[in-house]
């Protein structure tokens, strides 16, 4: 019953911290690998007019939760301009105020995109029915033959909106099209045919993604509503759904752009594809994110240097426990090694060790005086501490002096635990003499070693920093760990003798 329990909690775990890592991975968009880039589409829209000496007031429709995309970043470039971003629904309007200004202006809005296939942008809220179409007698005969012609060989909303299309666009227009297309633009002749025949549509303006394009205007396309989605068609060629590397930028509802103490508004796009390090851009958009609260990246810059660390030592902790118990590895202290491999990673390998080398023969040789001193165990501790940090002072101090930039980060080093481990380094010499500290005290450098090995990787470093929550994973694998009760690898070497005597 106790190993079932155990086998369900180990199973919690690794089922929390995969679930966990995998939703952060998809909402935030943090990588699993470092040093991974993420294409983003820079694109900046550029609204010029004319100012007339009057309280200005520009407003600007930007996309929000395009079909395809997600958005991460958005700013404004407007010196003497007040700015904000006003309505939350699908039409949301980047504001831009002033209370006089003259001659020409031009403001910038800039947003960046990353591709989201998942996110369809399909509204599935049914709209209003479509609003009574007014014609002249002329054109009313003309939409009504359109609409039949068109009906006549579609089923559905989708095959009777590509029907029109077919009229519309053929190169032989009949006379009803030729008459309507010449008083409507095509799609919004599109919008007002499929209102005829009691289809709900508008008009969906987007713009074409390619690198390095500028001064471009945005491309009409119609949304036409199917009974339980909008789907999207480019009136002029037909073609149904929404095309690759299109962005919607604009749907039906107020203009594009409104203008009040100018003229001459106009508003052209530019956009750029950039590589960035995902990182960099999850970093970005972590604060708005649910799962934002398991982030480091809101942490001050020093804090999330301790934390860098802290978050390594379970890794060093599972190393070490897979030496102590599967390996049969003996070590100066349990959990010394793990420090000792922190310190590695701060001073770097070779410094580390021939610091800690130093320190501890050096605390050896003074710990072996203080024994004919008859000292209690604290005051005796409490001296060996300060030799650890005299020691260290005056490493610093040598190696700083000597140009060894690494002189200063040998104070990483656990003093505490080192003193600790010098003491008990001195007690094991007495009582079971130097092979037995030779044992140890290599021991506890291999597991450190181990320890920095793994803990120096930059996939685990990152791994630890970015997804956290992947420790649980590291607790159950402790857990499973503490169970096994079999012989260890160096048992088995040193029973082997009696394997070869067994008749």
């Amino acid at each position: 019953m106790h190993r079932v329990s155990l086998y369900w909690i180990v199973g919690l775990l690794i089922l929390t911290g995969l679930s966990l890592a995998w939703l952060r991975h998809n909402q935030m968009q943090i990588p699993f690998k470092p040093g991974s880039d993420t294409g983003v589409w820079l694109i900046e829209a550029r609204v010029s007019f004319t100012a007339s000496q009057r309280p200005v007031l520009a407003s600007l429709s930007i996309p929000k939760m395009p079909p395809g995309f997600r958005i991460f970043n958005e700013q404004a470039a407007s010196p003497g301009y007040g700015f904000s971003i006003v309505g939350q629904e699908e039409n949301r309007r980047a504001e831009w105020s002033r209370r006089t200004a003259e001659g020409s202006q031009t403001l910038y809005y800039k947003i960046q995109l990353t591709r989201h296939p998942e996110k369809t942008g399909k509204l599935h809220d049914p709209p209003a029915s479509p609003d009574t179409v007014y014609w002249q007698p002329p054109e009313a005969t003309a939409a009504l033959a359109i609409i039949e012609t068109a009906g006549a060989t579609s089923s559905t909303p989708e095959s009777l909106t590509r029907e029109i299309i077919k009229i519309l666009t053929t190169s032989e227009k009949e006379q009803n099209a030729a008459l309507l297309l010449t008083e409507y633009r095509q799609e919004i002749l599109l919008t007002r045919l499929l209102a005829e025949a009691g289809i709900p549509s508008r008009v969906v303006q987007g713009i074409f993604l390619e690198d390095g394009r500028r001064n471009q205007s945005l491309v009409p396309m119609v949304e036409v509503f199917t009974g339980n989605q909008w789907i999207l068609f480019n009136p002029v060629t037909g073609q149904q759904g929404v095309p690759e590397n299109f962005l919607v930028w604009h749907r039906g509802g107020p203009s594009l752009l409104d203008l009040s103490g100018g003229s001459s508004a106009r508003v052209s796009f530019s956009m750029i594809f950039q590589s960035i390090p995902a990182l960099e851009m999850a970093r970005i958009q972590s604060s708005s994110n649910g799962f934002s609260f398991l982030s480091m990246h809101h942490l001050p810059l020093d804090q999330q240097g301790i934390f860098k660390l802290l978050l390594l030592i379970p890794m060093g902790a599972l190393v070490v426990t897979f030496m102590r118990i599967i390996i049969g590895v003996r070590t100066s202290g349990t959990f010394m090694p793990v420090l000792i491999g922190m310190a590695f990673l701060q001073t770097s390998l070779v410094p580390g060790l021939i610091y800690f080398l130093a320190i501890v023969g050096t605390g050896l040789l003074l710990r072996s005086y203080l024994s004919y001193l008859n000292l209690l165990l604290v005051a005796r501790i409490a001296t060996i501490v300060i030799i650890v940090i005299t020691l260290i002072t005056l490493a610093s101090l040598m190696a700083i002096r000597l140009g060894f930039h690494t002189g200063m980060p040998v104070t990483a080093f656990p003093l505490i635990i080192i003193a600790w481990t010098i003491e008990r380094m001195s007690i094991l010499w007495e009582e079971e003499g130097m092979r037995e500290v030779m044992v140890q005290g290599t021991g506890s450098l291999v597991v450190a070693l181990c320890a920095y090995a793994f803990m120096r990787q930059p996939i685990i470093a990152h791994l630890s920093f970015n997804f956290p929550e992947l420790n649980l994973i590291i607790a159950a694998l402790i857990l499973l760990l503490g169970q096994y009760t079999g012989y260890r690898l160096f048992e088995l070497h040193r029973f082997a003798a009696m394997k070869d005597r067994t008749p």
